[in-house]
């Protein structure tokens, strides 16, 4: 027999009414309702009958009068089984979710479409709506419309905004790193991610703002871009550091703004690899590297025999990468998978007989001295581009190090002696122009570098003393301030005035102090290279209550962009093709969600520098 079951719109137990199609004159006796047999054989399905009391009803698609019917007349039958829990298995296919469950849905699609960077037509996609059908067990479920989830990402953007806010109002300093970016549609944004050590000596680091700049990035206004950046989140007075790219705009910007400017370290140093491979001797080899893997990216036929060769010794599938000027150590990644594939490469191109020519062994050699060149700037930039662990205290140990390996060495060819006296050239001007100053304080204030082995023993003097002025201007400022109203002073008798010091006696008792504070800190143990420096100062700030501030202040300003440029690779996952209508501010929100929601879900990281 064919049984249709009928649910009321209250879904109590108690309402409940079964409707049995019999088509053979056969039903299963615990259903109460049945269609009206004509005399034709067939049934009338706007008329059901009580199988407990043969009354007719009609039906019109509502069991609200059939179950009265059966409070009224048959209560032992309606109550039989006693009231209990309505599940969703019980439910089965026709099963509803409750309202708690439905809202815990909407929001949990609200946040994975801002987290993961969804488009929000995906609630109109019918197999995510038959996905949340199976997990809820309601076959009668609808995702929320397109016009519910924007209103409610514009209110999850405005409380993690808020929540942003309030941890900014907390801190005393706050670094900011910006950069421009230009999205597929050809639109221009300028992206600013803010910088802090919190009170529990953690690194935080998330997006203040992706906004749409319409005027040409000249120096005012791109100042003007992060002075009202700044004012937004009320944090002008706050912001210590700006670090930016080294493009002539954004220098000038820095300029005219009353922040310290750091430049990406980042930067600099793949700026210095370029102009050290430009008109040197590993052009050429360079040159037929980039002809090979041309030959192997644009031809199918020619890939797949290079994934046979590579199974054929044994070899990971990997593809051939090609360097791009603006893809930090592209140029070394694609000299590393030339050198792997060196014997599948030379058996495809002697097959094949093509004008592309394998490198020979003189040259494979040139480029395995250039790999060993390299291999150190790839992981200086590595290292320092992190935004969950300390890095500005890096940049001249990391810079030191590079010195130390651009050493020439009796063994050098001329080619690297000329490469490395033109690396370690143009780096060291390009550490010149840099804030010098700041990170020279920053190495000194964090335990694994304060002996400043990196630095001269005069410019060791002039940071320590830095320090020194650092600290008094700290004490000037927490002093408090002169009374403006005068009041009566009290009677002093005559020989009072004999135990008056001289004027200048309490600022030499604070440079007494000062000098003991620095003291204690440079007799504190050196740390290990691979311990972490803030987790240092959360167990010693009570020790160095006057010099906590400080390294708070210089430790927080990052070493690069990075963070700047991980936020752009999000914005591109976000403005598409298929997503270039996108209004500028729903790009913001989005990017921001994201950003900020995915930082709760990331753990503190920490890279050691050996």
């Amino acid at each position: 027999s064919t049984i249709l079951t009928l649910q009321s719109s209250v879904w109590t137990l108690e309402s409940y009414a079964h409707i049995v199609i019999a088509k053979d004159h056969q039903y299963m006796q615990h259903h109460h309702f049945l269609f009206k047999k004509l005399p034709d054989g067939l049934l009338d399905k706007t008329r059901v009958r009580c199988t407990i009391c043969n009354a007719e009803f009609k039906y019109h698609r509502s069991s609200s009068s059939l179950a009265y019917h059966l409070r009224a007349k048959h209560p032992t039958e309606s109550t039989s089984t006693g009231p209990r829990q309505s599940t969703l298995q019980e439910y089965g296919a026709c099963g509803r979710i409750t309202k708690n469950v439905r809202e815990k849905v909407t929001n949990s699609l609200v946040v994975w479409i801002a987290k993961n960077c969804r488009p929000v037509s995906i609630v109109e996609d019918d197999g995510l709506r038959e996905v949340i059908r199976a997990a809820s067990g309601d076959e009668c479920y609808n995702l929320p419309s397109r016009g519910t989830i924007v209103s409610r990402l514009h209110t999850l953007y405005g409380d993690q905004r808020a929540q942003q806010s309030s941890k900014l109002v907390q801190v005393r300093n706050v670094a900011l790193t910006g950069d421009h970016w230009t999205s597929v549609n050809n639109d221009n944004y300028l992206g600013v991610m803010a910088h802090f050590i919190d009170n529990d000596w953690t690194m935080q680091s998330f997006a203040l703002t992706v906004s749409k700049t319409e005027e040409r990035h000249y120096a005012e206004a791109c100042a003007d871009h992060f002075l009202n950046v700044a004012n937004e989140w009320k944090i002008k007075d706050k912001v210590t550091t700006l670090g930016t790219d080294s493009a002539r705009n954004m220098v000038a910007a820095a300029r005219l703004l009353p922040f310290e400017h750091m430049p990406c370290m980042a930067h600099i140093l793949q700026r210095t690899v370029t102009v050290s491979l430009n008109d040197s001797a590993f052009e050429r080899a360079l040159a037929k590297c980039r002809k090979i893997v041309g030959h192997f990216k644009h031809s199918p036929a020619n890939a797949q025999e290079l994934k046979a060769q590579q199974a054929a010794h044994g070899h990971q599938t990997e593809p051939l990468v090609q360097d791009v000027p603006t893809r930090w150590n592209s140029t070394l990644e694609m000299i590393k998978r030339i050198q792997r594939n060196k014997f599948g490469l030379t058996t495809i191109l002697t097959q094949q007989n093509s004008k592309v020519t394998m490198l020979t062994d003189q040259e494979l050699d040139r480029l395995q001295k250039l790999e060993e060149l390299l291999e150190p700037c790839r992981y200086v930039t590595e290292l320092l581009g992190g935004e969950r662990y300390v890095s500005c205290s890096m940049v001249l140990p990391a810079l030191c190090h590079l010195f130390r390996i651009m050493e020439p060495s009796d063994d050098d060819p001329v080619y690297v002696l000329r490469f490395k006296k033109i690396f370690t050239t143009d780096l060291a001007q390009r550490r010149d122009s840099s804030n010098l100053t700041w990170l020279k304080i920053a190495t000194a204030l964090d335990p694994r570098f304060k002996d400043l082995k990196c630095l001269s023993k005069d410019e060791r003097r002039e940071v320590w003393a830095s320090v020194h002025d650092l600290l008094m201007s700290e004490t000037d400022a927490h002093q408090p301030s002169a009374q403006t109203t005068e009041e009566p002073s009290p009677k002093k008798s005559k020989m009072s005035i004999c135990l008056l010091g001289s004027p200048d006696s309490d600022t030499e008792e604070e440079e007494d102090a000062i000098d003991c504070c620095l003291n204690l800190y440079k007799a504190e143990p050196k740390i290990d290279i691979g311990e972490c420096p803030l987790q240092w100062w959360l167990k010693r700030e009570g020790a160095h209550a006057r010099l906590a501030p400080i390294a708070r202040k210089y430790l927080s300003t990052p070493a690069t962009t990075v963070p700047c440029e991980r936020l752009f690779s999000l914005s591109g996952h976000i403005i598409q093709k298929k997503r270039a209508s996108l209004s500028s501010d729903n790009v913001n929100r989005i990017v921001c969600l994201s950003n900020w929601l995915s930082q709760m879900f990331i753990l503190a990281d920490f890279h050691p520098l050996h």
